[in-house]
C-alpha cells in the first residue's frame, strides 16, 4: 500500500473512532459548529457562433450550443470534535439535471456528452474530504472544490470542478498563512468521472504545491509565493503582491503578479516555456468601481494550468476567454456600479472591455482578439426568498484564431441554509 494511500485511510479511520466516542466527551463542535446549505441553481446558456467558427458537428459547422439544467449543491460541513486534536467531516453532494438540450446544439458544457454526441439526461458525484486540526494547522483528506492561486477549480457552469487530493493550511502565526499538499484527480465542471490531472490532454502523475501568504498593514497589504509542479509534464512558479489603500473618499487597489513555468521531470507534453506578467489597479469612490488591467505572456507555451480549471488567477480572465495565448499581450478597462446608491440595494451591473494581440499560433502571427462582456445581477435582501439571485450575463467575442460567438447566460441561485 503506497503513502498516499495510507494518509487517507488513516485519517478517515480516526474520524471514524471520533464519532462513535462518547457524544459528551468527543462530538463539541462537531455538531454545534457544521453547517448545512443547499444551493438551487438554474442555469441557462445560450452561445451563438458566428462567422462559421463553430466546432464541426455532423459534418457541418455548428451554429449554436445551447443548455438548461436545473442543479441542486448539497454543501455539508462539520465542526470539529473537542480535544488536543479535532477531527470532523466535510460532504459535497452535486446532482444537475437537464430540463432542455439535444445533441444539435450541444458544447455548452453544462452536461456530459455521450459517445452519440446526446448531452446526458443528469449527472452528479458525492465529494467527501476528512479532515483534523491541530491548534491553528489543518489536514484535508478528499476531495473538495479547492480555490488555490496555482489551482483554481472551475464553477462556471451547472456544478463546481473539484479535486481530491490532500492539503495542509497552518496559520500558527499571525498574518502568515502556510500552504502544502497534493493532487490527484479531477473532476471537471461537467464530468462525473475522476481523471488523472492533466495539461493540454497529457495526463501527469500527482499535483504537488506549496505556497505561503503574509498579510500585514491592517490586512490591506498582502505578499504570496507559491510553486506547483504536474509531475511529468510542467511546474510552475507565482509570486503576487495586492494592497488596498484608501485616499479621501476613494479607495486605490492594485494586484501584482508574476508567473513562470517549463516542462518537468519526462516532459510528456513536451519542452514548455511560459511567463505571464500582470497588473490591475482599481479606484473605488461612492458606488462606482473603475478597473483597469494589463497582462503579458512570453515564450512559445499558452498559460500552464490544469485542464478544466479556471484561469482566475490572471487578471484578464473573464466569461469567455482568459487572453493566456502564446506572446499575447492584453488590457482591460472595467466598470462596477452598485445601484444601492439609487435605493436599490442588491443591484449591481458589470461592464469591460478586453483587447488581446501579439497571438502566436502554429497557423498565424500577430493575431488579435478582443471580447466585450456584461453582468446584471440582482440578490434579493429580504422576506421569503431572501439571498435568492438572479444573474443575466451577456458577452461577444471576436477572433483572429479561434471561435466567434455572441453569447447570453441567465443564472438563478437560490441558497438555503439547512443546519
Amino acid at each position: 500500500m503506497t503513502a498516499r494511500t495510507t494518509l487517507p485511510l488513516a485519517l478517515l479511520g480516526s474520524t471514524a473512532l471520533a464519532l462513535i466516542m462518547p457524544m459528551s466527551v468527543q462530538a463539541g463542535g462537531f455538531v454545534d459548529d457544521a453547517k448545512v446549505s443547499l444551493n438551487l441553481r438554474n442555469y441557462y446558456f445560450n452561445r451563438n457562433y458566428l462567422n462559421h467558427s463553430g466546432p464541426r458537428l455532423n459534418g457541418d459547422d455548428q451554429s449554436q450550443a445551447e443548455g438548461w439544467t436545473q442543479s441542486f449543491i448539497l454543501d455539508a460541513r462539520s465542526g470539529f470534535t473537542e480535544g488536543t486534536v479535532g477531527f470532523g467531516l466535510d460532504v459535497l453532494g452535486l446532482y444537475s439535471i437537464k430540463l432542455d438540450g439535444s445533441d444539435t446544439v450541444a458544447n455548452s458544457q453544462l452536461l456530459p456528452i455521450h459517445d452519440d454526441g446526446k448531452p446526458a439526461d443528469q449527472f452528479g458525484r458525492t465529494a467527501v474530504a476528512a479532515k483534523a486540526k491541530i491548534s491553528k494547522t489543518e489536514l484535508k483528506v478528499g476531495e473538495w472544490f479547492a480555490v488555490l492561486p496555482i489551482l483554481r477549480a472551475d464553477d462556471g457552469r451547472s456544478l463546481p470542478q473539484t479535486f481530491q487530493g490532500a492539503q495542509i493550511t497552518s496559520n500558527e502565526i499571525a498574518g502568515l498563512g502556510l500552504y502544502g499538499g497534493q493532487f490527484w484527480k479531477n473532476s471537471q465542471r461537467n464530468d462525473a468521472s475522476r481523471e488523472d490531472m492533466s495539461f493540454n490532454g497529457f495526463d501527469g502523475d500527482d499535483f504537488n504545491f506549496g505556497g505561503a501568504e503574509y498579510r500585514f498593514n491592517g490586512n490591506a497589504t498582502m505578499v504570496g509565493a507559491w510553486h506547483a509542479r504536474l509531475e511529468d509534464v510542467y511546474q510552475q512558479s507565482f509570486v503576487q503582491l495586492t494592497h488596498s489603500q484608501p485616499v479621501g473618499d476613494w479607495v486605490l487597489g492594485a494586484n501584482l503578479g508574476y508567473f513562470t513555468g517549463k516542462e518537468e521531470g519526462a516532459a510528456k507534453a513536451g519542452d514548455l516555456d511560459n511567463k505571464v506578467y500582470q497588473a490591475s489597479f482599481s479606484a473605488k469612490t461612492g458606488n462606482n468601481t473603475f478597473t483597469a488591467s494589463y497582462q503579458r505572456l512570453t515564450g512559445d507555451t499558452k498559460f500552464l494550468r490544469i485542464d478544466g480549471a479556471s484561469g482566475g488567477s490572471l487578471v484578464n480572465d473573464g466569461f469567455t476567454a482568459s487572453f493566456d495565448n502564446p506572446e499575447e499581450r492584453s488590457w482591460q478597462l472595467r466598470h462596477d456600479y452598485n445601484f444601492a446608491g439609487l435605493g436599490i440595494p442588491g443591484l449591481t451591473l458589470m461592464n469591460r472591455y478586453t483587447s488581446g494581440d501579439n497571438i502566436e499560433t502554429t497557423s498565424r502571427s500577430n493575431a488579435e482578439e478582443w471580447a466585450r462582456e456584461s453582468e446584471l445581477a440582482y440578490t434579493i435582501q429580504d422576506g421569503t426568498l431572501k439571498n435568492l439571485s438572479v444573474r443575466w450575463r451577456n458577452s461577444n467575442i471576436r477572433r483572429d484564431v479561434g471561435q466567434d460567438f455572441h453569447e447570453n447566460r441567465l443564472i438563478i441561485n437560490y441558497p438555503l441554509s439547512i443546519l
